[in-house]
């Protein structure tokens, strides 16, 4: 859509018992921006995924509240698009923030601690499995690490709907990035989620609610499974640097999108490694011969 026609800072309502606002911050990575949902059609709702703390963003979530009490403000991970409005939003409401739990990176290697927020301060963290009720809505965190190692989906039990923050988009993959983003655990709460046949349909913090998760699911374990064999494919032809594999495997693709996807081919080689399928040598990379 064009930006005149996007409803930002306008609350819609999207499905029983939710609605949207949509946050005035659209990239390569965010699609339209930072959808923040508001669970509950009664006396209390919850709000997840605050988003970014910008005024108009703000001021939209506090109007549609309207008469409700703000039970909790819950987050699927600290990426700065996710969860800076937490804090002036419980400033502002009193609400306690309820959901993932803080993430502080101590390696010393390549990271991306520019892309978390480092002052996410929750109230309460979820365990995997623990519920929120408010009135006529139950809430269920899911633990589903891999974009990032706090990640969290939140299943609405009375719908079948499930708030998959960036792990599962209808509109693109989601960028594993080491070292915490970890492709082994991104497969794994893939796998996870395509097992939870009650799940009907998926709304996403970016992009259009995903009407056939099952599906979708599945064609993303198969890419993810077809971007191993392609990874393999090019060592044997002797790209053995990530730098030199991205631009043979992501032809097309926005050239602003190539050094997240080097993360991501990256963590399917510390995936393809841990497997002991390949070797690391410095930068370089080389197959495992078969035995």
């Amino acid at each position: 859509m064009a930006p005149s026609e996007r409803p930002y800072a306008v609350a819609e309502a999207i499905a029983p018992k939710v609605r949207r606002v949509l946050a005035r911050n659209p990239s390569p990575f965010t699609y339209t921006g930072t959808q923040t949902y508001l669970v509950g059609d009664g006396r209390d709702v919850a709000v997840i995924d605050p988003g970014p703390a910008e005024a108009e963003h703000l001021e939209a979530i506090v109007a549609a509240l309207g008469a409700a009490r703000l039970a909790a403000i819950c987050c699927t991970h600290t990426h700065r698009d996710h969860s800076p409005a937490a804090a002036p939003l419980a400033a502002r409401t009193g609400a306690p923030v309820i959901g993932c739990a803080p993430l502080t990176l101590e390696d010393d290697g390549p990271r991306a601690d520019a892309a978390f927020d480092p002052d996410y301060r929750p109230d309460r963290v979820l365990a995997d499995g623990e519920s929120l009720r408010g009135d006529g809505w139950t809430l269920t965190a899911l633990a589903t690490p891999g974009h990032t190692s706090n990640h969290l989906c939140f299943a609405l039990e009375e719908t079948g709907a499930l708030f998959t923050g960036d792990h599962v988009m209808g509109w693109s993959t989601s960028v594993v990035s080491p070292p915490d983003g970890d492709m082994s655990a991104y497969l794994e709460s893939l796998i996870r989620l395509y097992e939870r046949k009650q799940d009907t349909i998926y709304f996403p913090a970016h992009g259009p609610a995903v009407e056939n998760p099952h599906q979708l699911v599945r064609g993303m374990l198969g890419h993810r499974r077809s971007r191993e064999r392609q990874i393999q494919r090019q060592i044997e032809a002797g790209n053995t640097r990530v730098e030199t594999m991205v631009p043979a495997m992501y032809k097309g693709v926005d050239e602003r999108l190539w050094p997240a996807a080097g993360r991501s081919v990256l963590a399917h080689l510390i995936d393809l490694e841990r497997r002991a399928l390949v070797l690391r040598a410095g930068e370089e990379w080389r197959l495992v011969a078969a035995s």
